[in-house]
C-alpha cells in the first residue's frame, strides 16, 4: 500500500517534530493523538480507541506501541520499520503502560523530561489515569504536534483541494435528488456515495442531515423522514481525502421561501464574506468571529446566531472532524498563511422554526483567503 506522501515529506515532518521536542526542553514526547501518528509517519488506524502510544525523542527516534491487530496496519501504512513497532500483550490484568515504560527505558529517556498528549480522544480517562499513576512527572504537551500540523505543506494543501472537490461533488449529488417527497436516506446515500466514488474516505464524523424541525440541529441524529411540499433541510458534510477534510454547510428550501428565509440567506452570505475579509495572516482568530457577529446582529439575528463560526481543518479522526482552534470571541491565536479553515454561518431561529446555514472551507493566503469550493452561495430552492 503506497503512503500518501513521499519520503521527503515524512522526513521533514519528523525533523520538525524532533526539533520541537528539543525546543520544548523535553527528552521525548508520548503521542496519543491519532492525528499526530498519521502526520508524522502515515500510521492510519482506528486502533487509537485502545491503548496505543507513539514516542518521538529529542534524538529523532520514533517508535510505536500498539496491539497485535495493528501490527500489519503499522507495517503497511507507515514509514516505521519492524524494529520500531512494539506490541503489548493482551491478557487479563495487562497493564500496557508497563510496556510503555520498558520502551522508554530502551530509548534511554525513561528518567528524562517526558511530554504527553492528553487533549485527544486517543487517550481515555481510564488510560490517562493509569499513565499518570505510573509516570507522575509527565508534562502536558498536547499542543506541540498540533501546532506543527496547523501549517499545511504544498502536498497537504493538494489533499485539502481534493477533499473540497469531493465536498462539491457531494453537494451536486444531494441537490440532484432533493425535492418534495424525497427520502432523507436517499439524499444522504447520494452525498456519501459521491465521496466514495471519487476515491474519498469516511469523514471524521457523520454527515449531518436534518429536515423540518431537524434542520435546526447541528448534530447528526438517527431517524429518516420524507420531505414535505413546504420544507427545509440542512446539510453539514465534508469530503475527506487521505483523511484531509474540507467541510461545507447549506440549508435547502423546499417549496417557496418566505421573506424571513430570504433575509436569513442574505445575512448568511454577507457574514460569510465578512469573515473571509477578516482572515489575514498575522491577525487574531477572534477578529473573524467578531465580523460574523456584527453582520448577524445588525440584521436582527443575534438570537439565532452561534457562539462560534468555524474552525481549522486537517487530517482528522473520529469522533469529530474539528481540528481546533475555533473562531470565537476573543480568541487570540494568530492566523498564518497555509492554514485551512471551515467557515460556517449558522442561523437557527427557534422562534420562527427556520434554519439557514451556509459555509465552506478556505485556504489562508499571503493576502487573504482562497475559497476551496466551486459552489455558489445562491439561495437553494427545490
Amino acid at each position: 500500500m503506497p503512503l500518501h506522501f513521499d519520503t521527503a515529506e515524512y522526513t521533514a515532518r519528523q525533523a520538525r517534530a524532533t526539533q520541537a521536542v528539543a525546543d520544548a526542553g523535553l527528552d521525548a514526547l508520548i503521542m496519543f493523538a491519532p492525528e499526530s501518528h498519521f502526520w508524522i509517519c502515515g500510521y492510519d488506524t482506528f486502533g487509537f480507541a485502545m491503548f496505543q502510544a507513539m514516542v518521538v525523542t529529542a534524538n529523532g527516534d520514533l517508535h510505536l506501541l500498539t496491539r497485535l491487530p495493528d501490527l500489519r496496519q503499522a507495517q503497511l501504512t507507515s514509514t516505521l520499520s519492524d524494529d520500531e513497532i512494539h506490541i503489548w500483550t493482551e491478557v487479563e490484568g495487562a497493564k500496557p503502560v508497563q510496556d510503555l515504560i520498558k520502551l522508554l527505558e530502551r530509548l534511554g529517556v525513561a528518567s528524562g523530561r517526558l511530554g504527553f498528549e492528553s487533549n485527544t480522544s486517543g487517550l481515555t480517562d481510564f488510560n490517562g489515569q493509569m499513565l499518570r499513576s505510573a509516570l507522575p512527572d509527565l508534562i502536558d504537551a498536547s499542543e506541540l504536534i498540533r501546532h506543527l500540523r496547523r501549517l499545511k505543506s504544498p502536498a497537504e494543501i493538494d489533499m485539502h483541494r481534493k477533499a473540497a472537490a469531493l465536498s462539491d461533488d457531494a453537494m451536486d449529488a444531494g441537490l440532484a435528488v432533493t425535492r418534495a417527497g424525497a427520502f432523507e436516506g436517499a439524499i444522504l446515500a447520494e452525498m456519501q456515495g459521491a465521496v466514495f466514488k471519487g476515491g474519498g474516505d469516511y469523514a471524521g464524523n457523520e454527515f449531518i442531515l436534518g429536515s423540518g424541525p431537524g434542520a435546526l440541529l447541528c448534530r447528526y441524529y438517527s431517524g429518516r423522514r420524507h420531505l414535505d411540499a413546504q420544507d427545509q433541510i440542512t446539510w453539514e458534510w465534508s469530503g475527506a481525502y487521505a483523511r484531509y477534510h474540507a467541510a461545507m454547510m447549506r440549508t435547502v428550501v423546499i417549496g417557496e421561501p418566505n421573506d424571513w428565509q430570504r433575509h436569513m440567506h442574505t445575512a448568511c452570505v454577507e457574514a460569510l464574506e465578512a469573515c473571509e475579509a477578516a482572515i489575514r495572516p498575522g491577525d487574531p482568530m477572534g477578529n473573524v468571529f467578531d465580523a460574523h457577529a456584527r453582520v448577524f446582529d445588525a440584521a436582527g439575528l443575534n438570537h439565532a446566531r452561534s457562539q462560534a463560526c468555524g474552525y481549522a481543518m486537517g487530517a482528522i479522526y473520529n469522533p469529530i472532524w474539528v481540528d481546533f482552534p475555533m473562531f470565537y470571541h476573543g480568541n487570540p491565536l494568530i492566523m498564518q498563511e497555509n492554514q485551512v479553515f471551515f467557515l460556517h454561518m449558522i442561523l437557527m431561529d427557534s422562534e420562527a422554526g427556520l434554519a439557514m446555514c451556509y459555509g465552506h472551507s478556505v485556504l489562508v493566503t499571503a493576502n487573504g483567503v482562497e475559497r476551496l469550493s466551486r459552489q455558489p452561495l445562491d439561495l437553494l430552492i427545490r
